[in-house]
């Protein structure tokens, strides 16, 4: 008998990346999906992909329509989980919650599911009747499964890692305020763009414009173009932001491990549209050659990508705009540093909507399924 799962915030950003995935990969096909709106309950519309057929829309705040569900798969946000969640366990609802919002991931009751790194774990906790299993942080994710394979052999000591996060990290309307800003710029400075133009010039029109008033800065605050902000989300006691803090805590929640991997860095916005980058600084256990940490590296999982430590596959396979849409997981200039001999680094590149968000998530649904 095929199981009923409910969707939530399937419109939205990571929403849409997840129906996308689970259309091509015929999901659907195992399943009886029933889509729920927090806004336009009651109304039929049109679902092209699913077989040209209408779907009614489901009030996602109707409990008991919730109460009938095997499986709900939520990427609604925090907002929604603290609303719903709790009320639907606390009246006796059984089922699988399926989640892309973080403020599950603290409970003890959750597994953070990233399952080409932990499957063992998930699988273990199914098994113990867990049924809260939550997407991980982007790129705390995309970190596990570009080094999965080095923390499969317990080789490293700790971390330090620098991110250069897309606004699409942000959510939507970060992502059109980095094009609005984009065309604020070039609408107030074309006129000087000719064959003989004053760069300095340019330069200095371009400055004075994002300091105007009215310069598109609603979500931002500041302008993300020309510009990078070494800061995501709020500011804890210890002087990290919470994207930073997560990168220990959900590393080794994922891991279960007993003894704890120091995991620390800055994470920093860019003005790229979609997808992450990071660069890692890794103190191993012991001294590998730079063979055996590719090796490694390699051998973990299917996606990840070893690239040449040269100028053009780095420029052409290790950045955000070859990457976008893809599953692969680039990893490149990597090399041993000088400050200690058992000390490397390295940089990866992963789409954050993808390993980051979404497909952990496809993936937890099939294994339910």
């Amino acid at each position: 008998m095929m199981k009923d799962v409910g969707f939530i915030g399937w419109r939205g950003m990571v929403g849409s990346v997840l129906i996308e995935r689970m259309i091509k990969k015929k999901d659907f096909q195992n399943i009886n999906a029933i889509f729920f709106t927090t806004s336009q309950y009651g109304k039929s519309i049109l679902f092209p992909n699913l077989k040209n057929k209408y779907i009614k829309l489901q009030n996602a705040y109707n409990l008991e329509k919730l109460f009938e569900l095997d499986i709900i798969i939520t990427c609604q946000g925090s907002d929604y989980t603290n609303k719903i969640y709790y009320k639907l366990r606390k009246i006796g609802w059984s089922g699988y919650w399926l989640d892309a919002a973080s403020n599950l991931r603290t409970s003890k009751n959750s597994v953070i599911v990233l399952d080409p790194v932990n499957l063992k774990l998930i699988e273990q906790k199914l098994n113990m009747g867990i049924k809260t299993f939550i997407g991980g942080n982007c790129t705390v994710s995309l970190m596990l499964m570009a080094l999965g394979g080095l923390f499969d052999n317990n080789l490293i000591e700790w971390i330090f890692v620098s991110t250069y996060q897309a606004a699409s990290g942000a959510g939507a309307k970060f992502m059109q305020e980095l094009i609005n800003q984009m065309k604020y710029i070039y609408q107030n400075i074309s006129h000087l763009i000719n064959d003989s133009f004053n760069i300095l010039e340019i330069e200095k029109e371009i400055s004075n414009k994002m300091n105007s008033s009215n310069f598109p800065k609603d979500n931002f605050k500041v302008p993300l173009i020309n510009n990078v902000i070494p800061w995501i989300d709020k500011k804890m006691d210890n002087g990290q932001t919470k994207e930073e803090w997560k990168g220990q805590f959900e590393t080794n929640k994922i891991l279960n491990l007993d003894q704890i991997i120091p995991v620390d860095g800055t994470c920093v916005r860019v003005a790229t549209l979609r997808s992450h980058s990071q660069s890692f600084t890794v103190k191993l256990k012991k001294n590998l050659s730079i063979n055996n940490i590719e090796n490694i590296i390699n051998s973990h999982n299917k996606w990840v990508k070893i690239i040449l430590n040269d100028f053009n596959d780095t420029i052409n396979f290790l950045t955000p705009s070859f990457i976008n849409g893809k599953l692969d997981l680039p990893v490149g200039r990597i090399k041993k540093l000088n400050i200690d001999k058992n000390c490397f680094s390295m940089f990866s590149v992963g789409d954050q909507l993808l390993w980051g968000a979404a497909e952990p998530l496809r993936r937890m649904l099939k294994l339910l399924i």
